[in-house]
């Protein structure tokens, strides 16, 4: 079974991608949502980021994602230490899945592969491109973000030119091109 990696930057339409690809059957992982639920009931982890951030990091609803984000998106070297301590876990979660699974391949999506490191796991990478003005209107619709909240998101990302590049096919999501046959001829070639 081939283990394939799904990316993008914020608001590039990753999670519509993933849902097509999932509707023609294939298994999907969303390692957001996965680190998301590490955080929350991994004893361990949580145990590290309280190290690292302080006991404001967690309040009685589980982690205190506005006070992480407000750290982690200021300073660079913040967001390193998070991931060093929630990738790994990812990672490691992201394999037992996947070797649970039943199908020509399985779709790991998460918008920071190359960031992280686990796209050396991956058979091939999908990328998923939207131009960056519409990349931001979508997360400001989306998260009720102001622009610049946006900005300083994608600027904690590699460039999407760069990450297109490393990735072995790229799915154009503009609003102009058609998403179904670019997923289909990926997911024909995927299957044989």
């Amino acid at each position: 079974m081939l283990s394939i990696g799904l990316t993008g930057g914020i608001g590039s339409g990753k999670s519509v991608v993933a849902k097509i690809f999932a509707n023609l059957g294939i298994p999907i992982l969303d390692a957001d949502a996965l680190a998301k639920k590490i955080m929350q009931e991994n004893d361990q982890v949580k145990s590290q980021i309280i190290s690292a951030f302080g006991n404001e990091s967690y309040n009685e609803r589980g982690l205190n994602r506005t006070f992480i984000a407000n750290v982690v998106f200021n300073d660079p070297f913040q967001l390193q230490v998070l991931n060093s301590i929630v990738h790994p876990a990812t990672i490691e979660a992201g394999k037992i899945w996947a070797s649970q699974q039943k199908a020509p391949y399985v779709i790991k999506e998460a918008a920071l592969f190359f960031e992280a490191g686990s796209a050396e796991g991956m058979d091939k990478i999908i990328g998923v491109y939207a131009p960056d003005a519409l990349r931001i209107q979508r997360v400001m619709q989306r998260d009720g973000l102001s622009r610049e909240e946006v900005i300083s998101r994608m600027q904690h990302q590699i460039s999407q030119s760069l990450k297109m590049k490393l990735c072995d096919y790229v799915i154009q999501n503009d609003e102009q091109s058609l998403l179904l046959p670019q997923i289909l001829k990926i997911h024909e070639e995927l299957s044989q």
